[in-house]
């Protein structure tokens, strides 16, 4: 039987023409599963061949864990102290090994040996094949569109074959059997069959890589694409970057008479693309992403990461596009939020937020209006400037005296330090399942509790707009923290439909 099985391993090593030893492995993970089948429990099987004489050797094994982790797999587990019973120097993560009986090859079947066997060895081709077309460093698969399956697309490229989920198409492109396709790989996950290798044509990455073919200025490191913003199959924002004050960015991405971004449409089903030039000043930078609208003016909130545009009723439509879409790839491409508003609207806004300053000074620093509106006037719009920025700035202020100066800042001060108490109060407040919830910081915790937010709840029940209010965090940011906060709801109704 040894000898058998010999002849079988050396007889499918040379037809398929893999490794003896990856048929072998292939033997003694079919003999370690007919093995299992004889044990009730999920026990941990091996099967060790002699390579050289064909006999082979069965042993049930344990895995050695800490003693305070307790047994997750207790057909599979062993504490550390009851190993050590038995093998005084083993360690976590050692093994103990107890020989069994081995099964016969005749016992599995002839057949059901070689279909698994052949299934391994159809793994490591499958395997080897893949590490080759990886090893070649692509990042755009390109190959033809050879079956549906459950909606996605399966593209082969060779041997090899990739999965573009429908999601990940470009909307209303029409791809059919045999048609050529390019796509951007985003990730390979070895537990899919079949198509490994997951695709995408939506990606802002599937963009960015089509320009750095196009344009070899990319390639050189003269241009950088900063960044990618893209509605697909309709419009798009890329933010260039020129190394070379000789090298003009946007006309070298454009190319001649626009052959370069034209291939890039092409490829993309027609998107638009606005080639936008990158700014260190953020401002400046969201300027050119509204284009083509003209911006008349612009303030920034930096604890926000906020930014209020003011444009003129003509161009009020222009720079917020079709349903959203301009403001909304000028957002995504900057990575600011971008508030679209006319001059009345900008003056509404500037004249409730002085209002809101003004009525701060008067009721923390107990003045009146005059001196309010003469510290706004200065500059100053929170109590900490007022508190803590060199004092000489503040005697420069013709209206103010230094008893003034001084007795303004003491206010202040102690203002600030009420506000710190009633804060910490406040914080003691939220319950403690709200401080548990992940990715929740001190920081957020406390904004939370300024605005009354102190349990799970209050946080599930906000809105997504409300909680960017409060926190100043990205609406995706604010979402995934919401939806975090509610799980307790569905798991909760989970159980009690299970019950």
């Amino acid at each position: 039987m040894n000898r058998e099985l010999l002849m079988l391993v050396e007889a499918i090593s040379r037809e398929k023409n893999v490794e003896r030893d990856v048929v072998f492995g292939a033997v003694e993970s079919a003999l370690a599963q007919a093995t299992k089948k004889l044990y009730e429990g999920d026990v941990d099987i091996r099967v060790a061949i002699d390579r050289d004489t064909g006999a082979y050797e069965t042993f049930r094994r344990w895995h050695v864990v800490p003693d305070d982790a307790g047994l997750q797999l207790p057909d599979q587990e062993i504490l550390l102290f009851e190993a050590r019973e038995q093998i005084p120097d083993i360690d976590v993560d050692d093994y103990i090994e107890e020989s069994v009986e081995s099964v016969p090859i005749g016992r599995i079947g002839a057949m059901a040996a070689k279909q698994v066997i052949l299934q391994k060895i159809r793994d490591a081709e499958r395997e080897m094949l893949l590490n080759d077309f990886m090893s070649r460093g692509d990042k755009i698969f390109v190959g033809t569109v050879k079956r549906m399956d459950k909606g996605d697309i399966i593209v082969e490229s060779g041997r090899v074959e990739g999965r573009l989920r429908r999601g990940e198409m470009i909307p209303k492109e029409n791809l059919r059997n045999g048609d050529r396709v390019r796509a951007m790989i985003m990730e390979v996950d070895l537990t899919l069959r079949g198509a490994p290798i997951i695709l995408s044509r939506a990606a802002p990455e599937f963009m960015i890589e089509l320009f750095r073919q196009e344009v070899p200025e990319i390639e050189q490191g003269l241009l950088e694409i900063k960044s990618c913003a893209r509605d697909p199959g309709s419009r798009a924002k890329i933010a260039v970057l020129s190394h070379d004050k000789r090298v003009d960015p946007i006309g070298t991405c454009v190319g001649v008479r626009g052959t370069r971004v034209n291939a890039v449409t092409n490829e993309l089903a027609g998107e638009r693309v606005d080639i936008v030039l990158w700014s260190e000043d953020p401002a400046q930078f969201v300027i050119g992403a509204l284009a083509p609208a003209n911006v008349s003016s612009i303030v920034v909130d930096e604890e926000k990461h906020a930014m209020d545009v003011v444009v003129d009723e003509e161009n009020l439509a222009i720079a917020i596009g079709r349903g959203g879409q301009n403001v909304r790839l000028a957002s995504d491409l900057t990575g600011w939020k971008i508030n679209i508003m006319d001059a009345n609207e900008s003056a509404q806004k500037q004249a409730e937020e002085t209002d809101t300053i003004r009525k701060l000074f008067m009721e923390k620093l107990d003045v009146d209006q005059e001196i309010a509106d003469i510290l706004f006037a200065e500059g100053f719009t929170s109590l900490e400037e007022v508190a803590y920025v060199p004092i000489q700035e503040m005697l420069e202020i013709e209206a103010f005296d230094e008893d003034t100066v001084n007795e303004l800042r003491s206010r202040a001060k102690d203002a600030l330090l009420t506000m710190e108490i009633q804060r910490e109060e406040s914080v003691e407040e939220v319950s403690q399942d709200l401080r548990d919830l992940e990715g929740l910081s001190p920081q957020l915790i406390a904004k939370l509790a300024d605005a009354g937010v102190h349990t799970r709840d209050d946080l599930a029940d906000l809105a997504v707009d409300e909680l960017t209010d409060i926190t100043g965090q990205s609406a995706d940011e604010a979402k995934a923290l919401i939806m975090k906060a509610r799980e307790h709801w569905f798991n909760t109704t989970a159980t009690a439909a299970s019950e």
